[in-house]
């Protein structure tokens, strides 16, 4: 087991070796609208990436989809287009970039109207290939529709990656963000001008490669806490876990020892008014990494007024577990892509889980998503139910790679209490698809759910097609 370590982060320098990391205030835990509301109307949109999209006859230029919540959920014809090409948007279409390979939103300017941030990691910055992009694409009565790009300061390098990963903790209308790359993290303290300029910036390399970062609440404090997942290491294969905690006007780093994951999703799963970090560990045991579960598993760790205590035992759960649908089996990547959100209207957060390596009946990499049931215990797997396209209600016939549930997205998007469930299928028919069911009372239904596929958007391309990525 690693050691726990921590990192205080100050408003001033702090020096680790040859690392300097200058730190801003934290998000708050309050927003004044929702942060993914992008035209303003109460309810709830959907962002689906295409990284692979060809736009302009550019291979793999990349494309976002937004899908506009409404009373009757989101639907297929009230949906946007996004793109290099399109009007006010920074840049333009080139061979390779992939647009929207990640993807966050947030109110940034504090107007009322949530953002869009855009990653692009492959995007070519003059001579420096690769150094990566993030677009921020305003959100007003229209709905999405100019933008700006945000400045990575020293970072434009070749092959750093700006963009890799995407988080932004939106709350009274001071939103932060956080970028990350192969070259570190920067964090961004809002609020942001209509030119993209944030109030304060920090470049933080204590990390090294940043491969994903969210934002969550698990101390109940008016905070937002921001959780580092820079991804597995050579020594640590399984991914270790950060924790920025804001106290007193600094921020602490603890690392949390024992924990892996290189995906995560915050939630109050238990309803005791705090926020849970659960956290997915796709990597079959090893000599090297002797934890998890053989086929991916999810790990919670309980929230409380002094945040996650790092010596709790966490709740595991995988395949194997009683009740959970199927057998945990090399490859599934149970874990690899994770959401929250209140499916039955119960009062504590649900889990949907990807498991896009899942096999159906000879069919490799068709994938399943599984959804997990909060509770006054927390996380179990009592009730769990399993989605795919073998299964009842659902269209669609599972096939070798359709990759189902590599992306997943638990959001209320018809305010009737109850999240609704996206699901990524960025494989099917090899330019992709999502697929949408809404929440009910005894969970997902397949009653009235929908797909959209690329094609008929008029979007085709390569392996990483519509669904690859979803905004959280």
């Amino acid at each position: 087991m690693r050691a726990r370590s921590s990192v205080l982060l100050t408003a001033t320098v702090v020096v680790m070796g040859a690392a300097t990391l200058v730190t801003a205030g934290p998000a708050t835990a309050t927003a004044s609208t929702y942060h993914d509301d992008f035209n303003g109307d109460g309810y709830r949109d959907l962002a689906v990436a295409d990284p692979s999209a060809t736009v302009s006859g550019k291979s793999a230029a990349g494309a976002v989809v937004v899908f506009y919540g409404s009373a009757d959920g989101v639907k297929a014809d009230n949906r946007q287009v996004i793109t290099q090409a399109s009007t006010g948007v920074p840049g333009a279409p080139e061979n390779g970039d992939m647009f929207a390979d990640t993807l966050a939103a947030a109110d940034l300017d504090g107007d009322g109207y949530a953002d869009l941030l855009v990653g692009a990691e492959r995007e070519d910055i003059g001579t420096e290939k690769d150094a990566g992009l993030v677009t921020v694409i305003w959100g007003g009565a229209s709905g999405l529709g100019s933008g700006v790009t945000l400045d990575p300061g020293d970072l434009p390098d070749t092959g750093c990656g700006f963009g890799l990963a995407l988080a932004a903790g939106d709350g009274d209308g001071a939103a932060d963000v956080t970028v990350g790359s192969y070259c570190g993290a920067t964090h961004f303290r809002g609020p942001f001008t209509r030119a993209g300029d944030a109030a304060d910036s920090t470049q933080d390399g204590l990390l090294g490669t940043t491969r994903g970062v969210l934002f969550g609440n698990v101390d109940g404090d008016a905070a937002l806490e921001r959780i580092m997942l820079p991804g597995r290491y050579g020594d640590d294969p399984g991914g270790m876990v950060y924790i920025d905690d804001w106290k007193q006007g600094r921020y602490v780093r603890t690392e949390l020892g024992g924990a892996d994951g290189t995906t995560g999703a915050t939630g109050d799963v238990d309803g005791d008014g705090y926020g849970d970090l659960v956290l997915g560990d796709t990597d079959t045991p090893t000599a090297e990494k002797p934890g998890g579960h053989v086929g991916g598993e999810v790990s919670v760790w309980y929230g409380g007024p002094a945040g996650i205590d790092p010596g709790q035992r966490p709740t595991r759960i995988n395949q194997d577990t009683a009740a959970v649908p199927g057998a945990g089996e090399d490859g599934d990547e149970f874990g690899s892509a994770l959401s929250a959100g209140d499916v039955n209207g119960d009062g504590r957060a649900d889990i949907a889980v990807g498991v896009p390596g899942e096999a159906l009946s000879g069919r490799d990499l068709a994938g399943a998503v599984t959804v997990l049931f909060g509770s006054a215990n927390g996380l179990t797997g009592s009730g769990a139910r399993s989605y795919h396209q073998d299964s009842e209600g659902v269209s669609g016939v599972a096939e070798n790679a359709d990759a189902w549930g590599t992306a997943v997205h638990l959001t209320d998007h018809d305010r009737d209490g109850r999240a609704d469930l996206t699901v990524g299928v960025p494989g099917e028919n090899g330019w992709g698809c999502t697929w949408n069911a809404r929440g009910a009372a005894a969970g997902i239904t397949v009653t009235g759910a929908f797909h959209v596929c690329a094609d008929k958007l008029n979007l085709t391309g390569g392996h990483r097609g519509l669904g690859s990525t979803i905004a959280d």
